[in-house]
């Protein structure tokens, strides 16, 4: 399947909108037999960057169909909206609703968690810098509910290593105590 008009992502405008509207592009079942949707815009957020996609609902305007989001993935500029309609005898009502205009919902306490997960990856890179760590280069991003982690490249001498943790942990504890205000941005790489 070949697409060529990418997907707006609206997450990168506006992180906290939860809901929006959309235009139904394509339904199909994938080779692995996942069911998918593309949308012309989307405000679900894909996985990436170390952290997990979005989940949710698509609802079909003057309909009952709802499809539950279960994953969101992201290849060339288009958004993959992969899950399962609730009732599948509405399958055939996707197979011919291109064009037809959609309603799409995050799951709000599943995107704050990832949120604060991706945001305190950041805020360890900060510490790290306040610490005198900052020549270790930050690695792989993990940012599940499961074991988030950062992993850091470079050497800490061993006889420094657990005055480091526990510098890391007050400087972590200290800006967190203190507050700040979070935004995002786009950064080139």
């Amino acid at each position: 399947m070949e697409l060529t008009t990418p997907t707006k992502l609206e997450f990168y405008d506006q992180m906290l909108k939860l809901q929006s509207k959309a235009i139904l592009v394509h339904y199909f079942k994938g080779d692995d037999g996942r069911k998918a949707l593309i949308l012309d815009n989307t405000i679900f957020h894909p996985q990436g960057g170390g952290q997990p996609s979005d989940t949710g609902f698509i609802c079909v305007t003057d309909s009952n169909l709802r499809f539950c989001v279960q994953d969101v993935r992201s290849k060339d500029g288009v958004v993959f909206h992969y899950g399962v309609a609730e009732d599948s005898s509405m399958e055939n009502e996707l197979e011919q609703g291109k064009g037809k205009e959609v309603i799409l919902q995050v799951d709000e306490s599943r995107r704050r968690l990832n949120s604060r997960l991706h945001s305190a990856g950041h805020l360890l890179d900060v510490c790290m810098s306040n610490v005198c760590l900052g020549h270790l280069e930050p690695g792989k991003g993990y940012h599940f509910p499961d074991g988030p982690f950062v992993e850091y490249k470079g050497t800490v001498p061993l006889n420094e290593l657990q005055n480091k943790q526990r510098e890391i942990e007050i400087e972590v504890n200290a800006l967190i105590s203190k507050g700040g205000k979070v935004y995002t941005t786009v950064l080139p790489y």
